[in-house]
C-alpha cells in the first residue's frame, strides 16, 4: 500500500464557550454510565457527554446477555479458557483474568444498582449458553431485551443524581477532538480536555471546549464504517479516531465481528439491520441452506454454538457454494410459546418483516456487528496518551484477541469501566490529575470529509474488509478510500461544511483506512481475519497490529 497521511485535528469552528471539569466521560452504554457513576462524589466534577439523548447508547440494542460466572458449578477458569479459545491466541491472559474473577462481582452489582435480569424457578439468576461457551453463563432480561433493561437500571441511576453539583450531563453533543497539551518525551502530549459541538440551545449550543485533565472514552463501536451492521446510525467510530488524532496507539483494527446470523433484507438493504441473537441457537436453533440441509456439523465439532468467526464464515462459504445470498435459521423445533415467551423483541421485529418464526425458518446472513480493537488500553484503561482512558467498545483491553466470546463485551465494559474510573479517582487523589495542562494545536492538516462521500467510503470498507478479504481487496479499499476528498472545498459538486454529518463521514473515513491497513499488514487469517491469500493460521502474527500517527500524520501500521 502507499504511504497514508491523515488529518490529526477536524475542521471546526472556534470553539464559542469553555467550561472545566475533573474528568469528562464520553458516551452512555454500560461502559460510560459505570464510569460515571463510579467517579461521581469521588471527584469534584463529572461531565457526562452523550451523542444523542442520554438512553441511546449502544448497550441498549444488546440482545442476548451477560456473561460470568453465576452458577456454583461453573469456575472462573472455565470461563477464562473459553474466552481464550475464541480469541485464537491474541487474547491477553492477564485482560482475561480480571474480566472473569471480577465480572461476577460487577454483575451482582449492577442488579443492585437496579438491573432486573430473568429469574429461574428456584428464584435464582437464569442462564443459558451461547456459542463459543461450555457452560451456562449468559445472565439475561426481559428474554432478549438485556441491554435495554441494563441501560434502563443505569440510566435511572444518573438520572436520579443529575441535579448533584458534581455532576453534569450534556446530551445531543459529538465530541469532535480531544484536547492535548505540549508533548514529552517524543510522545504524545496530556490530555487537556475536548472540543464537542452541542445541539442544543444557551450557553451549551455550538462548539464549545471543555478543559479538563482526565478524558474517559466510552464511545462504541466502528459499524458504521460499514455498509451493513447491527450497529445504531451513531456508531461513526468517533472515539477512535478522536484518540487516533491525538497520538493514541490503536491495536487489532483487522478483527471485525460479523455476527453470523443477521436477518437478510434483500441485497439492497443498507443501514443498521435487526440480528437474530446467538442465544436462539444456544436454545437450539438449527442453520440450514436454501436447500433445508444442516451444515454445521460439518464445520465445526460444536455445529451451530461454534465461536461467531466459525459459523459467520461457514455461512459465507455455504452461501458461495449454493449461489445463495442467505442462509436458513430454523427455530421451529423450540416451539411457539417458548420463542414468544423467550424472544419477545425478536419475534416482533420478524412479525413487522413479515416473517412468523414459528411457522418459517428465517432468512439470515453475516453482517458487520463488534468490533474486537480499538484504542489500547492496559489493564486499568489507560492508553498511550497521558490521562487520556478508553473503555467498552471503543478499547483494545486484550480480551477479545482475535474475536469476542459471545456475551462478553457487556461484562468487558462493567469491569474495565469500573477499574478505569478507580484508577482516576487514585490518581486524582493523589494530585495527579488535578488540572489540565495548556492547549498546544498540533501539527499537521485539519479534516473534513463531505457527508454525501460516507456511501463510497462505507462501499469500499465492506468490499475490501468484509468477512473475507484479501491482498487485492484492501489495496483496492485503500485507494478508494485515498480518492475521497479530506478538505472544505469542492470536489464533484460537493461542499463539505462543519457540521455533524462531516464530522461523523471524517471520524468513518479516517478509522476506514486505519481499518484497511491493519488487515493488509497482517498476512494470515486468524479469528475476525480472513484472508484468501494467506489462509491459514500462522504462528509467526501471534501479535498484535498496532496502527498509530506520527507527528506529521503518516499513518503507521505495524
Amino acid at each position: 500500500m502507499r504511504p497514508a497521511r491523515l488529518a490529526r485535528s477536524l475542521a471546526a469552528p472556534a470553539p464559542g464557550w469553555t467550561t472545566r471539569a475533573d474528568a469528562v466521560v464520553v458516551g452512555s452504554g454500560i461502559a460510560g454510565l459505570t464510569a460515571a457513576l463510579e467517579l461521581r462524589t469521588r471527584v469534584p466534577r463529572v461531565l457526562l457527554v452523550t451523542k444523542a439523548e442520554l438512553s441511546s447508547g449502544s448497550t441498549v440494542w444488546a440482545q442476548g446477555g451477560i456473561a460470568a460466572v453465576l452458577h456454583p458449578d461453573d469456575t472462573p477458569a472455565a470461563h477464562q479458557h473459553d474466552t481464550l479459545v475464541a480469541g485464537g491466541g491474541l487474547s491477553d491472559p492477564a485482560a482475561v483474568e480480571v474480566l472473569v474473577t471480577e465480572g461476577p462481582d460487577r454483575v451482582r452489582e449492577l442488579v443492585a444498582r437496579g438491573a432486573t435480569f430473568d429469574r429461574g424457578a428456584d428464584g435464582g439468576i437464569a442462564l443459558t449458553r451461547e456459542g463459543g461457551h461450555r457452560a451456562d453463563r449468559i445472565a439475561h432480561a426481559g428474554g432478549d431485551a438485556t441491554g435495554a433493561e441494563i441501560s434502563r437500571a443505569l440510566v435511572a441511576q444518573i438520572e436520579a443524581v443529575q441535579h448533584d453539583p458534581g455532576i453534569e450531563v450534556i446530551e445531543n453533543a459529538l465530541v469532535l477532538d480531544v484536547l492535548t497539551g505540549a508533548p514529552s518525551s517524543g510522545g504524545p502530549g496530556p490530555v487537556a480536555g475536548v472540543t464537542l459541538h452541542v445541539r442544543g440551545e444557551g450557553s451549551r449550543d455550538g462548539v464549545g471546549a471543555v478543559l479538563a485533565p482526565t478524558v474517559v472514552l466510552a464511545t462504541g463501536g466502528v459499524g458504521q464504517v460499514f455498509r451493513s451492521s447491527t450497529n445504531p446510525p451513531g456508531a461513526t467510530a468517533d472515539g477512535i479516531a478522536a484518540a487516533l488524532r491525538a497520538g493514541a496507539e490503536l491495536g487489532d483494527l483487522e478483527f471485525v465481528q460479523f455476527h453470523p446470523t443477521v436477518l437478510w433484507l434483500g441485497a439492497g438493504a443498507r443501514g443498521q439491520l435487526p440480528l437474530i441473537s446467538e442465544a436462539v441457537r444456544g436454545e437450539g436453533a438449527l442453520l440450514l441452506d436454501v436447500a433445508g440441509q444442516r451444515f454445521m456439523p460439518d464445520a465445526h465439532p460444536m455445529a451451530e454454538l461454534a465461536p461467531r468467526d466459525v459459523v459467520a464464515h461457514a455461512i459465507v462459504r455455504q452461501m458461495a457454494a449454493t449461489s445463495a445470498d442467505h442462509v436458513l435459521l430454523d427455530a421451529r423445533a423450540l416451539g411457539a410459546d417458548f420463542l414468544r415467551r423467550r424472544f419477545p423483541g425478536i419475534t416482533a421485529r420478524l412479525l413487522e418483516a413479515g416473517i412468523d418464526w414459528t411457522e418459517e425458518p428465517v432468512p439470515v446472513a453475516p453482517a458487520q456487528h463488534y468490533h474486537s480493537g480499538g484504542v489500547v488500553t492496559d489493564l486499568h484503561g489507560r492508553t498511550s496518551v497521558p490521562g487520556l482512558y478508553a473503555v467498552g467498545e471503543v478499547a483494545c483491553t486484550g480480551v477479545h484477541g482475535a474475536n469476542r466470546l459471545a456475551s462478553n463485551s457487556l461484562l468487558e465494559g462493567l469491569v474495565f469501566a469500573h477499574r478505569a474510573a478507580a484508577d482516576v479517582v487514585r490518581r486524582f487523589e493523589a494530585g495527579e490529575l488535578r488540572d489540565a495542562p495548556e492547549v498546544v494545536d498540533r501539527p499537521g492538516d485539519a479534516a473534513l470529509v463531505a457527508a454525501a462521500a460516507r456511501s463510497r467510503v462505507q462501499r469500499a470498507a465492506s468490499d475490501g474488509a468484509g468477512p473475507v478479504r484479501s491482498a487485492a481487496s484492501l489495496e483496492r479499499a485503500d485507494a478508494a478510500l485515498a480518492g475521497v476528498t479530506t478538505s472544505a472545498h469542492r470536489e464533484a459538486d460537493v461542499v463539505a461544511a462543519p457540521q455533524t454529518a462531516e464530522w461523523e463521514t471524517t471520524n468513518v473515513h479516517q478509522v476506514a483506512r486505519a481499518l484497511m491497513r491493519a488487515a493488509w499488514v497482517r498476512a494470515e487469517s486468524r479469528g475476525g481475519h480472513f484472508r484468501t491469500d494467506f489462509p491459514d493460521r500462522d504462528p509467526a502474527w501471534e501479535r498484535r497490529v498496532t496502527v498509530s500517527l506520527d507527528a506529521d500524520g503518516t499513518l503507521l501500521a505495524r
